[in-house]
């Protein structure tokens, strides 16, 4: 296929590396590529002699606005949008033959699923190549490897067998690389044992305890812990020699005082016992409480010691603010690959936080990708949007002679029954909708699949209640997508 990719001139060297050599490239007569018109494009092209129809296509950047329908009629080819970016230009033109092209929407858009699969394969192969001081069951911590979420299961040492596993499993699916075993202060000795034995049973991710209580962590070391969560100068005199001898890692915490020479203090008495394994958290302190800091002690610490793997305390600032955690955790998770974390840490422990192990997760693979590109962590094919749109589809024109909506004063109640709207937790841990009706219950996570099997059945008769149960079946799939609470006519 042959493709003609039009650029402005301060973009040609870029755009020519991207495409490489069997790709023709038009530099029309302007600086910046997104201010070629569509007379421009005329004047560029039959200034270069070519002929119509020489092409099979012509991509213009994706930024570009206009009409280029009267451009396209006199080269004989259509005119697509390329990606907004001209680094992307080499990545699109490899699909140029499979996929249809848009002169609304920048190819970019249109690749982004393929793109998304591209950046995985990207990120696994990066990953395989990685260097690491600390590996456990095949995983990686610290050196070029991507940063690694770590998720703690609260009070694990109290819960039941079945309980504790459950939760392992949840976070499992979520994507969790390390899960953590929090050991409450009255959590029996023995149970620190079983909560490790009940928790490999059900994963070979790596596992950590999280707890300062000497026994607990001398239980946890017998049953095979992969890290311990935390020394410090309370407990390390006593476990200094064991730890070293079974070679486990542990995460070091700052003791009292200045949190920066503490720490400092607490590694070398570490490395006087001969513990090798070494994990540092300076502490992320949340905000309102030193943040800023607390940022500026884990560089100091990186510059410091650029080869211990840095724990990064991500739950401390989204546990404690009252805002959309996602948003939070991308940002956290940005400054923590700016200052060298190896580990990511979330409780995900009250309501607002759920999904925060694949919030960070999403965002450490994103701070990856921009590493190996030099970029912003910007159209890398991975992204964390929830609400907001990357890219607005256009209202529609207001029609003239409109009439304005009003509620009927005739509602009645369907002869055939009403129903009961809620969402329900099924065995496998998702959510489903649930709709209750005299004569049967339906569930399903479709909307649409339920209101349809509502009608087959007859189970509606009006037109009032079909559109009402449309409008609250809907909302129900909604707050399942957003893991979000539902009430029957509640406000969303």
């Amino acid at each position: 296929m042959k493709i003609l990719v039009a650029t402005g001139q301060l973009a040609e060297n870029t755009v020519r590396h991207a495409v490489g050599s069997e790709t023709s490239v038009l530099i029309v007569d302007t600086e910046i590529a997104a201010f070629i018109t569509p007379q421009r494009l005329i004047h560029s092209y039959e200034n270069n002699n070519f002929k119509p129809g020489q092409f099979d296509m012509i991509l213009i950047p994706g930024l570009v606005p206009g009409d280029f329908t009267e451009v396209a009629n006199k080269m004989g080819c259509p005119v697509y949008l390329g990606p907004k970016h001209a680094y992307d230009l080499g990545y699109a033109i490899r699909f140029a033959g499979d996929v249809q092209f848009s002169d609304k929407i920048p190819a970019c858009e249109l690749l982004k699923d393929i793109r998304q699969q591209e950046a995985y394969k990207k990120l696994n192969q990066m990953e395989k190549s990685a260097f690491a001081p600390l590996i456990f069951n095949g995983t990686k911590i610290g050196g070029n490897s991507q940063m690694k979420v770590m998720g703690e299961i609260v009070d694990a040492g109290n819960m039941d067998c079945d309980l504790l596993q459950s939760k392992v499993a949840e976070f499992t699916r979520k994507g969790v690389d390390i899960i953590d075993l929090g050991m409450a202060i009255d959590t029996p000795t023995e149970s620190v044992h079983e909560a490790i034995f009940n928790a490999r049973k059900m994963t070979g991710l790596p596992l950590s305890v999280d707890t300062l209580d000497p026994a607990h962590i001398c239980s946890a070391i017998e049953a095979g812990i992969d890290i311990v969560l935390s020394l410090n100068d309370t407990n390390i005199d006593e476990l200094g020699d064991e730890i070293a001898a079974k070679g486990c890692a542990v995460v070091i915490i700052p003791g009292s005082g200045n949190k920066y020479d503490t720490l400092m203090q607490n590694i070398k008495r570490a490395k006087e016992f001969g513990i090798e394994n070494i994990i540092a958290d300076p502490v992320l302190d949340p905000i309102g409480h030193g943040f800023t800091s607390s940022v500026e002690r884990y560089r100091k610490f990186r510059d410091t010691y650029p080869d211990i793997p840095l724990f990064f305390g991500a739950g401390n600032v989204t546990e404690l603010m009252d805002a959309d955690s996602i948003g939070i955790n991308a940002t956290l998770c940005g400054i923590a690959h700016e200052v060298g974390a190896a580990i990511l840490f979330t409780p995900e422990y009250s309501d607002k936080t759920q999904g925060s192990i694949a919030e960070l997760k999403t965002a450490s693979s994103m701070m990856k990708l921009a590493e190996e590109r030099h970029s912003s962590p910007k159209d890398l094919g991975i992204d964390m949007f929830m609400i907001k749109e990357k890219r607005k589809r256009p209202d529609i024109d207001m029609p003239d002679n409109a009439t304005a909506a009003k509620s009927s004063p005739n509602w009645q109640l369907d002869p055939a029954g009403a129903f009961h709207i809620g969402i329900a937790h099924i065995n496998d841990g998702k959510r489903y909708i649930v709709a209750e009706h005299a004569k049967e219950t339906i569930i399903g996570k479709n909307a649409a699949e339920i209101l349809d099997m509502i009608i087959d059945k007859g189970l509606v008769t009006s037109l009032e209640h079909a559109g009402y149960l449309g409008r609250e079946l809907e909302k129900a799939e909604i707050a399942i997508e957003f893991d979000r609470s539902y009430v029957q006519d509640d406000d969303f």
